[in-house]
């Protein structure tokens, strides 16, 4: 009777395992086949070269070099507030916050993760688009800098409590052989401790990337719908997945060219997200090998 029960968690647990796997598989698939009638009707060449993104207008042009641009400024926005803050949190709380701060404010902190984006994106286009207008002149109404602010703000517990996971791990015999020597506390932070906890940090890093890169909500409603070969912050941006969500939500007839203009960018947003994986996944085993 033991032995058949562990046959049934057994079959269970690889049932749920391959739930995934074909769940991927099918939707690659699906990304597969409709981009590939997309690439049938627009040439692959126009689709990696062209400047321009119109395809809901009479002069089609399907250039998707304008929507990575929207994506890529947005991110970089969002890493550049996510890391330093998220980082400075991930050092207080593993090296110097006692006990009880820190199961006081973790919790806390990733709450933020839980609010939905299209909150984020609601502040961002009330809050903070109308301060940074105050603050900086020809800030329009819809930009990207807001969004990626906000962005950055909602992928900092990604950094935080990821990297705090990875820094608490370090031995503490590695700190104890520092402090041995006479380093200080903050020469062993950031001389001993970070560097081991690399791989963990490195992760975490690329994890926020992706998940910034696959944001949706908030780059809709803050940054705008004006696709751009534009790296001006202050002006109106559209990502990939604001398109997708535009196209998704409009009149556009199901089959038609321009429907199927969301599988072709589905698929370079899956290409893209899975070569950042694919490198955090290289770089976790590389600096994890070499500190064993």
């Amino acid at each position: 009777m033991k032995r058949f029960n562990e046959k049934i968690i057994e079959g269970s647990l690889f049932l749920s395992a391959l739930l995934t796997v074909l769940t991927t598989f099918a939707i690659v698939t699906i990304l597969a086949i409709e981009a590939t009638a997309f690439f049938g009707e627009v040439s692959f060449l126009e689709f990696i070269t062209d400047k321009e993104w119109t395809p809901l207008y009479s002069d089609k042009h399907f250039g998707i070099l304008s929507l990575l641009a929207g994506t890529f400024l947005t991110t970089v926005i969002a890493i550049l507030v996510a890391i330093p803050i998220g980082m400075g949190i991930a050092i207080y709380l593993s090296e110097y916050a006692s006990r009880y701060l820190r199961k006081v404010v973790k919790p806390l902190l990733e709450l933020l993760a839980a609010v939905p984006t299209v909150v984020y994106g609601f502040f961002a286009l009330t809050v903070v688009t109308p301060f940074l207008q105050g603050i900086i002149p020809g800030v329009s109404g819809f930009n990207a800098l807001s969004a990626g602010i906000v962005m950055g703000i909602m992928i900092i517990p990604f950094i935080s409590s990821l990297s705090e996971d990875a820094l608490r791990s370090v031995p503490n015999t590695l700190r104890e052989a520092a402090f041995g020597m006479g380093s200080t506390k903050l020469q062993t932070t950031f001389r001993i401790t970070i560097p081991a906890a690399s791989s963990g940090i490195m992760a975490s890093v690329i994890l926020a990337i992706s998940r910034a890169i696959g944001e949706t909500m908030i780059v809709t409603v803050a940054a705008g719908q004006m696709p751009g070969l534009s790296l001006n912050p202050l002006k109106p941006v559209q990502s990939i997945t604001a398109y997708i969500v535009q196209v998704s939500s409009g009149d556009v007839p199901f089959g038609s060219v321009e429907h199927r203009t969301i599988f072709a960018c589905g698929i370079a947003l899956f290409v893209l997200t899975f070569i950042l994986n694919s490198f955090s996944f290289w770089i976790t085993k590389k600096y994890r090998l070499n500190y064993e």
